[in-house]
């Protein structure tokens, strides 16, 4: 079909005149017409008798000086070109090496990770609603956000539930007479919140209806504290007794224990679940196994608080660890090893411990604290964690009360109760001046530079798992 001239894939050595061409030749297919092969062949096999041509300008001395130049490096060792330095035998960490660079780069991850990079705290809050009749007492617990994204608190006599997401608020009930809600608390899924009351009585409220579903009775004096784990809702009383309920059991008592000699005010369980930390009116805190909890059969009793203890809270990246609060005469936020029933460390923080609550972002520790006996003091501390460094201190609430008793300051009012949000971002405040303030304190979250691209782990001879 096509007419090709025999030049183009011929060697010009085989015809018998040469044949020329305007374009010098390809680099690696040189254009044989360009060369002289006999001349070529001469210098190959007749190199005996080739003469040597040598410049007279150039002596013995700028020849030796040339040849160090082109045959030995900087160190005067033999210099060879065009050497593979990757191989085994000159690259200092070869392919044999893998895993001694991952423990490299997973330790470097680590020191980075343990460097503290200085984060902006706000200087105020981010909204501020009005709270008025709030209890004004240390021993209740009226304050809880749900996953769901409502806020439940208690004022005066009544109960009011607040939407963060569209800002709505609703009354879902008012207690009669002399009765007035004392604890609050939504189950972990949000589809009910449990109240308790100061008659003593105990109601779960559905969280679709807003309308009491169930009454759960056993305490007879007024119920200061109430916490869940899973469906198993477990109450503090006045009556110095705990509580363990089974919501979804007819008789829904499984478990009553007093060990506590006075009010048990606060209650808190451990993130698996296994783990039960209850604080009184007696300075104690005990800790509680749940797979055999007795009023004679507790883990550990803590006796280092000279005060109630209400504000409890589980380490998140630390199951071990639990966070206490004490009251007015012990003013110390003291962490605890629930494992070996040991004190970690105490900090006066020189204020009344209301409320703890840890950052799931960041490892750092907030307190909210109430009557202080020093006007350096802040209502809400945050605290560094292991190192328990106060890294930012804040004082929102004003006081609306100046005939304290002697010795605390009357400037500000004190903080009754923290809760955060779903999110971990936010945390809100409930103080004596009748208002709730949300920060945004928490966050903004850490990002998790240790997470490679499937990509980046195809690419990286260091996660690959064949040699």
């Amino acid at each position: 079909m096509w007419n090709l001239d025999q030049d183009w894939y011929s060697p010009r050595s085989l015809l018998s005149t040469p044949t020329y061409y305007d374009f010098p030749g390809d680099r690696f297919i040189p254009n044989r017409s360009l060369m002289d092969l006999d001349q070529a062949k001469t210098f190959l096999t007749n190199t005996k008798k080739t003469k040597k041509c040598h410049n007279q300008n150039f002596n013995d001395a700028y020849r030796q000086k040339l040849y160090e130049k082109l045959n030995l490096d900087s160190e005067g060792k033999p210099f060879r070109m065009l050497v593979f330095r990757g191989s085994p035998k000159s690259s200092k960490k070869s392919i044999r090496h893998v895993d001694q660079l991952q423990e490299e780069d997973a330790a470097a991850l680590r020191n980075s990770g343990n460097q503290c990079i200085p984060r902006r705290y706000p200087k105020k809050e981010s909204k501020v609603l009005d709270a008025p009749n709030i209890r004004d007492d240390y021993y209740t617990s009226t304050f809880d956000w749900g996953k769901n994204n409502m806020l439940a608190v208690g004022l005066g006599t009544e109960i009011y539930v607040w939407n963060s997401v569209t800002s709505g608020v609703s009354r879902w009930c008012e207690a009669a007479g002399n009765n007035y809600p004392t604890s609050l608390s939504w189950s972990e899924d949000s589809k009910y919140l449990a109240t308790g009351f100061a008659d003593s009585q105990l109601h779960l409220f559905d969280a679709e209806t807003s309308k009491p579903v169930r009454n759960l009775e056993g305490h007879s004096k007024r119920i200061a504290t109430v916490t869940w784990n899973n469906r198993i809702l477990t109450s503090g009383s006045r009556d110095n007794s705990i509580i363990n309920h089974d919501v979804r059991a007819k008789k829904s008592e499984v478990l009553w224990v007093k060990a506590h000699t006075s009010e048990v005010c606060g209650l808190k369980w451990s993130k698996r679940g296994n783990l039960l930390a209850s604080g009184g009116n007696d300075n104690r805190i005990y800790v509680w196994d749940s797979s055999r909890m007795n009023s004679s059969n507790f883990l550990h009793c803590f006796k280092d608080h000279k005060a109630s203890v209400k504000a409890l809270a589980w380490c998140p990246y630390d199951s071990a660890v639990l966070a206490s609060g004490g009251g007015t005469n012990d003013r110390c936020i003291k962490l605890w090893n629930a494992q070996k029933g040991t004190n970690i460390c105490s900090i006066n923080t020189k204020a009344q411990v209301c409320g703890l609550q840890w950052n799931k972002h960041h490892k750092e520790l907030l307190s909210g604290h109430g009557y202080s006996t020093s006007a350096e003091s802040n209502q809400l501390c945050l605290w560094q964690y292991p190192s328990m460094t106060k890294v930012a201190g804040m004082d929102p609430h004003s006081s609306r009360f100046h005939n304290l008793p002697h010795g605390l300051d009357p400037h500000f009012s004190r903080v009754l109760h923290l809760s955060q949000s779903p999110d971990g971002l936010t945390v809100a405040s409930a103080g004596g001046d009748e208002t709730i303030r949300f920060w945004e304190l928490f966050g903004p979250p850490v990002t998790d530079k240790r997470k490679e691209s499937v990509l980046d782990n195809l690419l990286s001879m260091k996660t690959m798992q064949i040699r």
